[in-house]
């Protein structure tokens, strides 16, 4: 009985607390700072730069992880966090922790699986805490966008944040953090994915993406994106074809 009370409840509270959330119109016209969780976000001091910006993404784990020592690489502000809504510790989603994203000033926390996959864990969520918080799913024809161009594979939460900036018309977008799992992530996001060797392995063994497509995807986006300006960390500049101009 409690275990039908709980899905009449987290279905009700679906419903109730799940808000459209449409990249195009947030990001349209802004200053947009999408930041990864890949330790190549340490390759440079831009703290400073990133808090700049009108709107910081970051993705799933980023304030879990967050470490004072951090702030000069990366800032702290958090503004929309991409979320798997997967809570548990296999998943690189991690708690949703409303006393802890308040301290990140996080405003939106944003479900981009528009799908039946990421609809059940968002319902789930609901199921676990019931409706204390107001949550978002990426729009269905903008998730659909960047999840039809993987041929079955799923996109990262990470994939998905950088994507629905680069297809929104933002005045400047900055990328940093993603290596496309070259590398580990940064200290603390998942210790034992911490080298490009145990990324892969994970990546094997999970076998929900795919890094090389995920590559060659956003190679496209970055191609046809309506944003006035886009700027790549270093890592990223160094990575993309010399014929590629942005």
């Amino acid at each position: 009985m409690k275990k039908l009370i709980n899905h009449i409840n987290g279905l009700q509270a679906f419903h109730q607390k799940v808000e459209n959330f449409d990249s195009k119109k947030e990001f349209k016209g802004k200053k947009v700072a999408v930041i990864g969780a890949a330790d190549t976000i340490y390759n440079k001091e831009n703290g400073k730069y990133i808090e700049e910006f009108d709107i910081i993404v970051r993705v799933n784990r980023a304030p879990h992880s967050w470490k004072a020592s951090d702030e000069k690489f990366l800032g702290k502000r958090i503004d929309i966090l991409y979320h798997s809504f997967f809570e548990n510790d296999k998943s690189g989603g991690g708690k949703i922790d409303q006393k802890l994203f308040k301290n990140f000033g996080i405003q939106k926390i944003v479900n981009p699986n528009n799908n039946k996959i990421g609809r059940t864990a968002q319902l789930n969520f609901y199921k676990r805490h019931g409706s204390y918080l107001t949550t978002y799913l990426l729009s269905k024809d903008q998730s659909e966008n960047i999840y039809d161009r993987f041929k079955g594979k799923l996109p990262t939460i990470g994939f998905y944040a950088l994507a629905s900036a680069l297809l929104a018309e933002t005045k400047v977008l900055y990328i940093s953090g993603f290596s496309f799992f070259r590398t580990g992530y940064v200290d603390g996001y998942r210790d034992d994915l911490n080298n490009a060797k145990a990324n892969k392995k994970h990546i094997e063994t999970q076998n929900l993406h795919d890094p090389d497509l995920e590559w060659l995807v956003f190679i496209e986006i970055l191609k046809d994106s309506p944003s006035k300006k886009i700027i790549l960390d270093d890592y990223l500049t160094n990575l993309i074809p010399p014929d590629l101009i942005i």
